[in-house]
């Protein structure tokens, strides 16, 4: 349990940011003027991650010899990761690596597989006033193709009015109830604050149906996207976070910003965690 709040809470605290110098790129490159460092797309993340492009953004043939190299992937997967992030400790980024280029069974990502999925921060007027909705993405294949969908919201109005209705009250339907033909059902209807009592233990609100609900009923109108980042549980045993970083120098672009080993129990927690479950 203490490794778990661990987890949770290193995953909340604010990155230090320091200056960094260009020889940190420069231990991983032969040639920085010949270097496109710049992880301009998450395809390209996916394809640099797994050693399937050059440095120069040309993608190799898989006949080619560089394609997925062992020894020229660990070279450039050094500069996928946020450098000027304090947090992203170098004996955990080595274990990581270690890992995925392990020898015998590397690890790769799969862009249309599993294991990933998008969380994009959104701006709504709802009822008129400027609210923020947090929707929950995954590839799902379709025919054959792929296409992104909706599988999971996040809403503070929604979770916030719940959390003040349901205070642990005891309100029940006797079992005797269906004797009396559930006359009694007028104590279910008769105060709305108490409504959630009589569903069944476990029961959990499905914020995507509420939402889609509000939509039709013109209670949202779409404004923009303020943020974006990538979930990743692909590689066993590991979570990572993938953020976009606008800013100067080579270190800049779709780059790993969060890092962390994970047990299958800590990936449930962490899940909940993601999900504001």
């Amino acid at each position: 349990m203490k490794k778990i709040k661990s987890i949770l809470l290193s995953l909340t605290l604010l990155a230090v940011v320091f200056p960094i110098r260009t020889q940190v790129i420069g231990k991983y490159m032969d040639d920085e003027s010949r270097l496109y460092a710049e992880t301009k797309q998450v395809n390209q993340f996916f394809r640099r991650f797994n050693n399937e492009e050059g440095p120069d953004g040309v993608r190799y043939s898989k006949r080619s010899r560089e394609y997925r190299n062992p020894d020229t992937r660990l070279k450039y997967l050094n500069i996928l990761f946020d450098l000027e992030n304090s947090s992203l400790d170098d004996q955990t980024k080595n274990s990581f690596l270690n890992i995925v280029t392990n020898d015998t069974a590397p690890k790769f990502l799969d862009f249309h597989a599993k294991g990933w999925f998008a969380e994009v921060k959104t701006k709504f007027l709802y009822r008129g006033q400027p609210k923020y909705v947090t929707f929950y993405l995954e590839l799902e294949q379709e025919n054959l193709g792929y296409k992104w969908v909706i599988t999971n919201v996040n809403f503070d109005n929604y979770s916030k009015l719940l959390e003040e209705e349901n205070l642990g009250t005891e309100k029940f339907l006797h079992p005797m109830s269906h004797e009396l033909d559930f006359m009694n059902f007028i104590r279910v209807f008769d105060n709305k604050k108490y409504i959630e009592d009589y569903t069944q233990d476990g029961f959990a609100p499905d914020y995507l149906s509420i939402f889609i609900y509000e939509f039709k009923q013109g209670l949202f109108e779409y404004q923009t996207v303020m943020d974006l980042k990538f979930h990743f549980f692909q590689i066993p045993g590991w979570y990572f976070e993938l953020e976009k970083f606008n800013r100067s120098g080579y270190n800049t672009g779709w780059l790993i910003s969060r890092l962390t080993p994970i047990s299958e129990e800590e990936k449930s927690v962490l899940m909940n965690y993601i999900y504001h479950d």
